[in-house]
């Protein structure tokens, strides 16, 4: 799926409820999207509970919520094996297999 940038609100909060919902079931989707500094960025990421990495909480460890927000989506990595994120307007191009 393509993004156009002439999208409405509606219109891109309804993309970003569909690419979560892909990233949540599926192992490996590749987004690309636009950088903050203006390059382009292609990366393998999900949500899919499969593959995230096991969270160990330590005795005594006390955790901090991120802010959630409409705007940027929070992804696992699947090449560089760790958390990072994208701006849903920046997205370019979402690419994913369906199995």
């Amino acid at each position: 799926m393509t993004p156009t940038t002439d999208w409405s609100d509606n219109e891109w909060n309804t993309f970003r409820e569909w690419v979560t919902g892909i990233l949540k079931s599926t192992p490996e989707v590749t987004v690309t999207f636009t950088k903050k500094d203006g390059t382009e960025r292609v990366m393998k990421c999900t949500l899919d509970p499969a593959v995230l990495p096991k969270q160990e909480i330590k005795e005594g460890e006390v955790r901090t919520e991120r802010l959630k927000t409409d705007t940027v989506v929070p992804v696992y990595d699947v090449e560089a094996k760790g958390w990072r994120s994208f701006t849903v307007r920046a997205v370019k191009r979402v690419e994913f297999t369906l199995t």
